[in-house]
């Protein structure tokens, strides 16, 4: 069968209840073949089949249960109060409450106070008396809302119809303010969708065009002029420009681009007019996908927060269960009064409510991976939040991870002739002309070398690329070779002993030897080396200060050298000579043997290694497809600092939800006491709930600071 995919933002998408609507209203629609709900992104995606059901006839389904769709893909803003029905209902119930009240003031008779309460009661409900009513039917569960509604009704049957309103009046309150909460936690989502603009200017037929975004295509060569937003992923063709690109990747400091260079989607040009090529559609570049992963990563649960939804489905019905007991035991067995018990069960009711439990972890895990992601650390889920926050074995990839994965020239040292003695800049030039004829990773770094050097050299007569040896070349009408210093000693029989301790000290130092010289001698060694990361020692001392036990590095290069790296960083153990499997073998035993375990690589060739530890971290991911799609955690940039905030912000996550869930503990159980001991009353009961709400999800909102 054939099927289509519509995806769509909507309006009055807050919560789970409202998700549980438009599933209702959808799933059994004809032609409907699946359907996901993000709630806190309020968009829809809806997989149907076009032969049974078009889009606009979708958007119409999503209209009539009350949920319009927004052309453009914005994310929702909440309405302004005085537009907003749940404020209004609200409102007007705190308004007939305070006429309910001062009509008894006045000495007018009950009935019409009663009257003014019951009113302020229903109207003030509608919507989570609705809400609990669809979910006791439809989705066979006792919620908060049903515990709120029958405490309300219990006390106006009772004879406490002002205390009833009141309860209906603040607790609509809390329900009015869930979508400006959770507007305000969509903000860094805002922030990145603004990121991008809305119109590009493409070269097109000879011309300079401006079109929407969305209708670039792969191949279009586009303008960004100085102060303008890149529209989508590129390459550079022209021009040169400082690029800051700290919206994508979290890089401080701005990136010069000149041809052949990247560029991302929603960084900031600087002075300069870039001319680009567009490498990605603007539905499949770097800020679209990011977008894409924080708004699936939201909806993905962390451990801690699907046991308290499990907890409170099981929760909620066991108050209401005590709640009658308590209600009706007293009077039962001990001759109690009847009107005493019934009321102190219902305060006991909305005191045991947990709406504070359940909604302290949340809303502060989606502050978290919204703080994250405008920092340039993408955490897909809850669920890894709360392992980053419990890590304490750090392994590392050394290429690309510790170092930049491109060797570099350290040291030129020529060596004397029988008849002359070579300069460093002579001996660069030598290796640079034979280098020039391979495509080998030293053999680029050599002839980069000489060329930042400024250094001519010619290109080389009857080149040969002699396999895991090295290079040889005429120059000058003389066979030149370049070479490791075995092939030198073991091919060309010439004797190490007057260079041996040097090239040892090199060696020891980490740094790959290569010599350059003829079949008689050996003129010159030159010595590279793949350079650390500027900033790798300040982030490995920075996690030894996290508490991190031990920081370890997996690489496939020689013990020699993963040793003089590893001291140099001050890394604490060291697996040299590994293959892929054997990553995947050590982060394993590293996991049995010490706990949580974060590795960090390319997500390339680290894949499976990722995979294996508790949370994989793909490192300077921006751009890279399968980075993006392997790793738990994705750190945009090529700064491991990045992994040190990230661990950062995961502790200081859950240290607020441990805070948030104490107090929320400790007032249900304040409550509790006080309803079943009779100290508290109805409106002290539902003051003390409401509250302690506000101030938990106060608290979550903490986390959206960086």
């Amino acid at each position: 069968m054939r099927t289509a995919r519509l995806s769509i933002r909507v309006a009055n998408l807050d919560c789970e209840h409202e998700a549980a609507a438009i599933e209702r209203g959808l799933k059994e629609a004809p032609g409907v073949t699946g359907l996901k709900i993000y709630p806190k992104s309020a968009k829809v995606e809806i997989e149907y089949s076009p032969d049974h059901i078009g889009p606009e006839q979708l958007k119409e389904q999503l209209k009539s249960l009350g949920f319009p769709p927004l052309e453009g893909g914005p994310l929702p803003s909440a309405p302004k109060p005085w537009r907003n029905p749940k404020v209004i209902t609200s409102v007007v119930s705190g308004v007939l409450l305070l006429i309910g009240w001062l009509l008894g003031l006045a000495g007018l008779p009950p009935l019409v106070s009663l009257v003014t309460y019951i009113a302020a009661m229903l109207i003030g409900g509608y919507y989570f008396g609705r809400e609990a009513i669809e979910e006791l039917v439809f989705e066979r569960e006792i919620g908060i809302e049903l515990l709120m509604a029958l405490a309300a009704v219990v006390a106006a049957i009772m004879g406490q119809a002002a205390e009833g309103a009141m309860l209906v009046f603040l607790y609509s309150i809390s329900e009015a303010a869930e979508g400006y909460t959770e507007e305000k936690t969509r903000s860094a989502i805002k922030a990145l969708m603004d990121l991008a603009p809305k119109f590009a200017l493409v070269k097109r037929d000879g011309r300079e065009v401006e079109i929407p975004v969305e209708e670039i295509q792969v191949g279009d060569v586009f303008l960004v002029k100085p102060g303008q937003s890149v529209p989508t992923d590129g390459k550079v063709i022209a021009g040169a420009s400082d690029v800051n690109e700290a919206p994508i990747t979290g890089e401080s400091m701005p990136v010069e681009k000149a041809p052949g260079d990247p560029v991302f989607a929603g960084s900031l040009n600087g002075q300069g007019l870039l001319e680009a090529q567009a490498t990605k559609a603007f539905a499949d570049n770097t800020l679209s996908r990011i977008i894409r992963m924080v708004e699936e990563a939201q909806e993905r649960k962390g451990k801690s927060q699907r046991f308290i939804e499990r907890f409170g489905k099981k929760y909620s019905p066991a108050v209401l269960l005590i709640g009658v007991l308590i209600a009706v035991v007293p009077p039962l067995l001990f001759a109690a009064l009847w009107s005493t018990w019934i009321l102190r069960a219902t305060v006991f009711i909305v005191a045991a409510a947990p709406c504070a439990l359940v909604i302290s972890i949340p809303i502060t895990l989606v502050a978290t991976l919204r703080t994250a992601a405008r920092k340039g650390v993408l955490i897909k889920g809850g669920v890894y939040v709360e392992e980053l926050a419990r890590v304490t074995v750090v392994a590392l990839d050394k290429t690309g991870t510790l170092t930049s994965g491109e060797p570099q020239v350290t040291e030129v040292v020529p060596l004397r002739d029988e008849a002359e003695m070579f300069s460093e800049e002579t001996i660069l030039q030598m290796a640079a002309a034979i280098e020039s004829g391979s495509e080998h990773p030293l053999a680029r770094a050599i002839v980069l070398h000489a060329e930042e050097k400024k250094l001519p050299f010619k290109r080389p007569e009857q080149f040969r690329s002699l396999t895991g040896a090295g290079a040889q070349a005429v120059i000058d009408g003389r066979t030149h070779y370049v070479g490791s210093p075995a092939f030198f000693e073991q091919q060309l029989q010439l004797s190490l002993d007057g260079v041996r301790q040097t090239i040892e000290q090199m060696q020891q130092a980490g740094k790959t030897v290569v010599a350059i010289g003829t079949d008689q001698t050996i003129l010159g060694l030159i010595a590279l080396r793949d350079q650390i990361r500027p900033n790798a020692r300040k982030a490995i001392d920075a996690l030894h200060r996290l508490g991190v036990k031990q920081i370890v590095m997996l690489t496939g290069d020689n013990q020699r050298t993963a040793r003089a790296i590893a001291s140099e960083l001050g890394i604490d153990r060291v697996f040299a000579e590994l293959k892929p499997e054997d990553k995947v073998r050590i982060v394993k035993e590293l996991a049995e043997k010490e706990g949580h375990v974060a590795m960090v690589g390319d997500g390339v060739n680290d894949a499976p290694a990722l995979a294996e530890a508790t949370v994989g971290v793909a490192m300077g991911a921006a751009g890279t497809d399968v980075a993006m799609e392997t790793a738990d955690v994705v750190l945009m940039a090529d700064d491991l600092e990045k992994l040190v905030y990230a661990l950062q912000l995961a502790r200081r996550n859950q240290k607020v939800v441990r805070q948030n869930l104490a107090l929320s503990a400790l007032v249900i159980s304040a409550l509790v006491v006080g309803a079943v001991s009779g100290v508290f009353t109805l409106p002290i009961a539902v003051l003390g709930h409401e509250l302690s709400e506000f101030v938990v999800i106060g608290s979550g909102l903490r986390m959206l600071k960086a």
